[in-house]
């Protein structure tokens, strides 16, 4: 019997939606919800600032950076399971108006992730902060990933929708989830590396933060504008054909 993912992966749709999970990630980190806030976080799980922080050994740097990558990255790969789950109970192939249905709420997600609907636009966050340092990194990924962020929370939503189409289950849902926190969190460890041209590099995307920010929403909605249409559904069944015809895994 074939293995869950190499089902999924016959499915089409990981194969389209892998690589959108990825730049959905990489996205948030450089949004003005995120990017801003990187030296704060940098600090926060070292308990270094200023200079201090820029002197700091890499090693410590990258442990209180993975920690906190951690963190998040196991709220997001739960939480994806967890509504990949769900999802079972609501998709198949008698229900591709649901897909349709989908389409719009990414729609609306990339509307929000441009600025529009202002109720969207607050933050919820736990108020409860874990003690900084390398002991606090992974509570303080965890408080992160939990909370909702007019940057992250439409881009992270547009994700677990898009893992509904094609087929769901627990295993996609998580396995999306995982791709779409290496796009956010592996920036954060390549900044970790380098601080001081990390920073650098920031500086350039926070001059461009009203660019990035259309232009994520305009990915968003483009995506939405597909699944609603039905275009994307039919590039999946055009890639299970593919896979069917000329590829065989083994069983």
């Amino acid at each position: 019997m074939n293995s869950p993912f190499a089902e999924a992966i016959l499915s089409g749709s990981l194969l389209l939606a892998v690589p959108v999970a990825l730049l959905a990630g990489l996205v948030s980190f450089l949004s003005p919800c995120v990017l801003p806030l990187v030296p704060g976080y940098l600090g926060y799980v070292t308990g270094l600032t200023g200079v201090d922080l820029q002197q700091q050994k890499r090693g410590r740097m990258l442990a209180g950076i993975g920690l906190f990558v951690l963190g998040f990255s196991v709220i997001f790969v739960l939480l994806g399971g967890a509504f990949g789950q769900l999802g079972t109970l609501i998709t198949g192939s008698q229900n591709q108006w649901i897909i349709q249905l989908l389409g719009v709420l990414v729609i609306i997600m990339g509307v929000v992730f441009m600025g529009g609907f202002g109720w969207f636009q607050r933050d919820a966050k736990i108020q409860a902060k874990p003690p900084a340092g390398l002991w606090g990194a992974p509570l303080l990924g965890i408080t992160f990933g939990l909370g909702w962020a007019p940057c992250i929370g439409p881009t992270y939503s547009a994700v677990q929708l898009l893992s509904l189409s094609g087929g769901s289950s627990a295993a996609k849902g998580a396995f999306l989830a995982f791709v779409y926190s290496l796009g956010l969190g592996i920036p954060f460890l390549l900044i970790a590396l380098a601080v001081r041209r990390g920073i650098g590099v920031m500086s350039f995307f926070r001059k461009h933060r009203l660019a990035i920010q259309r232009t994520g929403g305009g990915i968003l909605i483009v995506l939405g504008l597909l699944m609603a249409s039905g275009v994307w559904g039919t590039w999946v069944s055009e890639l299970q054909y593919w896979f069917q015809t000329d590829v065989k895994l083994p069983i």
